[in-house]
C-alpha cells in the first residue's frame, strides 16, 4: 500500500512481540498482494486483466472488501466507484505516476461509463468475481482501511484486546490502556504541504478514516487537482470540502464512506451522513479559513467552529 502501519497493544507477559510483528507484517502484506494496483501480479491486477463475462477466482479477503466497495457505492448514489483505475491512472495518480500537462488534462475527455456497481459482479460465497464490461478496478478507497481492520483482527487472534492500529492516518482501537485512559488520535490540519494538528479524539471501540485533498495532488498551469476522483464527472473533485472523517465500527467502512461524503460535497454529504446516522466530520476550506461540520450518531451538532 505503499505507506508505514502502526500497533500499540498491551498484552500479558511473555508475549513474544517479534512474532507479533511478524504477523502483522505478514497481515499487511496480504492485502496489499491482493488488492494493490501497484503490484502487477496482485489480484486485483489479475481481475483486471481478465476478460469481460469471465468468472475469476479471488481470496476471501478480496472478495469481501469488493462486495462491501458495490454495497458504499449502492448506498451513496455511486459517489464512492471503484472503477475509476483508468481516470486516477490519466490523471497521473495511480502506477508510474505519470507526468499530467496542460494539454494532457485537455485530452482527459469525459466519457460515458458504467459504476462498478452495474458492472461488476461478486460472488462472496464461491470468491469469485466478474466483469460485464472491461474495467480498471481501484480499491485506493478502501483497502487501507481493510488492511487496518486486517491488523485488528490478527491481534484478537492473539488474545490481544488492547490495542490502537493504524496505517497511514486510518485507525481502529480497542480497549483502554493499564491505567483506565481511552485511546487517543490526532485529527490532521488538512494543509498542503505541512503536517498539524487540527484537535484531538479519543477512541474506544471504534474506527476512524480520514479523506482529503492535502496529502496527494498534482499542480498544472497553476491550478491544483486532488487524487479523488468524481465519479459523474470523470475528473477530480472540485468542491469546497478540505477533509472528510468518519467513524465506524471498521475501518473499511469508514475509509469508504469518508471517500463517498468528500465526493458528495459540502451539501449533500452532511445531508447524507444525517440520514445514515453516521458520526463524521467535514471540514470545509473557507478562505484561509476551515469550517468544520460535526455530526454525531446522524445529529448536526449546534456549534461550527471556524479556524
Amino acid at each position: 500500500m505503499g505507506t508505514r502501519y502502526t500497533a500499540l497493544f498491551y498484552a500479558g507477559a511473555g508475549i513474544d512481540t517479534d512474532d507479533v510483528g511478524h504477523r502483522l507484517a505478514r497481515a499487511v502484506a496480504r492485502v496489499d498482494q491482493q488488492m494493490s494496483t501497484w503490484k502487477p501480479d496482485s489480484d486485483l491486477n489479475r481481475l483486471n486483466a481478465a476478460p469481460e463475462q469471465q468468472w475469476v477466482a479471488v481470496p476471501k479477503e478480496l472478495a469481501t472488501v469488493l462486495s462491501a466497495a458495490l454495497r458504499v457505492s449502492q448506498q451513496s448514489g455511486g459517489a464512492f466507484d471503484i472503477a475509476v483505475g483508468d481516470l486516477v491512472n490519466a490523471w497521473g495518480f495511480g502506477p508510474g505516476e505519470q507526468t499530467v500537462t496542460e494539454q494532457a488534462i485537455g485530452t482527459i475527455a469525459p466519457s460515458a461509463r458504467l459504476l462498478a456497481s452495474a458492472a461488476l459482479v461478486v460472488d462472496p460465497q464461491r470468491n469469485q468475481a466478474r466483469k460485464r464490461v472491461p474495467l480498471n478496478l481501484d480499491l485506493s478507497g478502501i483497502a487501507k482501511g481493510f488492511g487496518v481492520d486486517e491488523l485488528a483482527r490478527c491481534l484478537e487472534g492473539l488474545g490481544i484486546t488492547r490495542y490502537l492500529v493504524g496505517i497511514d492516518g486510518e485507525m481502529r482501537a480497542r480497549g483502554v490502556k493499564p491505567d483506565g485512559q481511552c485511546w487517543v488520535v490526532a485529527l490532521e490540519k488538512p494543509n498542503r504541504g505541512a503536517r498539524e494538528v487540527m484537535g484531538v479524539m479519543e477512541l474506544g471501540d471504534a474506527a476512524i478514516a480520514t479523506s482529503g485533498d492535502y496529502r496527494h495532488w498534482v499542480d498544472v498551469a497553476g491550478q491544483s487537482y486532488a487524487h479523488t476522483m468524481n465519479p459523474a464527472t470523470g475528473a477530480p473533485l472540485c468542491n469546497p470540502l478540505a477533509a472528510v472523517t468518519v467513524v465506524a465500527a471498521s475501518c473499511m467502512l469508514a475509509d469508504a464512506w469518508a471517500t463517498a461524503l468528500m465526493v458528495l460535497g459540502e451539501t449533500e454529504g452532511p445531508r447524507l451522513a444525517q440520514e445514515r446516522g453516521m458520526d463524521a466530520l467535514f471540514v470545509l476550506r473557507e478562505g484561509a479559513q476551515f469550517k468544520e461540520i460535526s455530526i454525531v450518531g446522524g445529529q448536526l451538532q449546534a456549534q461550527i467552529e471556524t479556524r
